[in-house]
């Protein structure tokens, strides 16, 4: 829980606060927007939820928060912002929410389908959001981008008894018994309509993932700048290859999409053709630096 004593001096007043114990993940920031903001190295309140959708919004961030760094000093009732997660964002995509220290407060989506629903990335073992999970059919299969964001996996695979996926490359300690390890820089179809990419360079066995030709799953592989205005990789989180990173991103202008639903950062939604022209520009960007 977060400790009114450790209360940061630079959120406004009033009953929302960060503490100092804040990482700087962005969680809250992408989930509460117009409550908390950046000072550059952790995230305060900036202004202090007015409306009923902005306590709303900084709760969902409350509960989101990887090290319980977000309080709220009337501490009000939670049971609607539990009730939230996962979150859909649209069709059968969801957003988990309860984000664990472990992938330093990486997102992680659920697709909710007939034949089974399939997590990528895990979140936080959280109660709450497991047995919301399991009202909506459990879990069947787990995709996993890279080796960073695997936190809970397998409480997760224990409990609903998934499948799981990761690349070979990116086979460590903690994912030794992870059922499919696949190998190889080709796509492969995990089942129909959902296509593991593998995209090497933020790690040598990083994999995004595609849904229906219109969802981009992409991990620490890619994700949207809203300071650019395009999308964006991150060169200092880059822990394998840079240029591979680049080979890896012109890879993806064989693939169509319309959404980018990152770890770190904001899904975003453009036209395909748009979407393109962002990752051109993306491409661009990276080779001039």
């Amino acid at each position: 829980m977060a400790q009114a004593a450790l209360r940061l001096d630079e959120n406004a007043p009033g009953d929302f606060y960060v503490d100092s114990t804040c990482i700087d993940c962005d969680a809250c920031r992408q989930i509460a927007p117009s409550v908390f903001s950046d000072i550059g190295s952790q995230s305060i309140v900036f202004h202090q939820p007015e409306t009923a959708d902005e306590v709303l919004a900084a709760q969902k961030a409350l509960l989101s928060c990887p090290t319980a760094s977000i309080g709220d000093l009337r501490k009000r009732d939670l049971s609607t912002a539990l009730a939230a997660y996962p979150e859909r964002i649209e069709d059968d995509v969801y957003r988990c929410g309860f984000t664990s220290e472990s992938s330093f407060g990486a997102f992680s989506y659920m697709l909710r389908k007939e034949s089974g629903n399939v997590l990528i990335d895990s979140p936080s073992f959280a109660r709450p959001l497991v047995a919301n999970i399991e009202s909506m059919g459990g879990v069947r299969r787990m995709l996993l981008t890279h080796q960073d964001d695997v936190a809970d996996h397998e409480q997760f695979h224990e409990r609903f008894s998934c499948e799981r996926v990761i690349h070979r490359d990116d086979v460590r300690a903690s994912t030794a018994a992870v059922e499919h390890q696949p190998a190889g820089l080709d796509p492969i179809e995990i089942e129909p309509g959902l296509v593991m990419i593998p995209t090497p360079g933020h790690t040598k066995g990083h994999a995004v993932y595609l849904w229906r030709e219109k969802f981009l799953f992409t991990g620490d592989h890619l994700a949207w700048s809203e300071k650019r205005g395009h999308l964006y990789a991150f060169r200092s989180a880059c822990w394998y290859s840079w240029s591979e990173q680049i080979r890896s991103m012109e890879k993806l202008l064989a693939f169509r999409f319309e959404w980018v639903l990152p770890g770190h950062g904001r899904p975003v939604n453009l036209p395909a053709d748009a979407m393109r022209k962002s990752l051109e520009t993306c491409i661009g960007w990276m080779k001039s630096g």
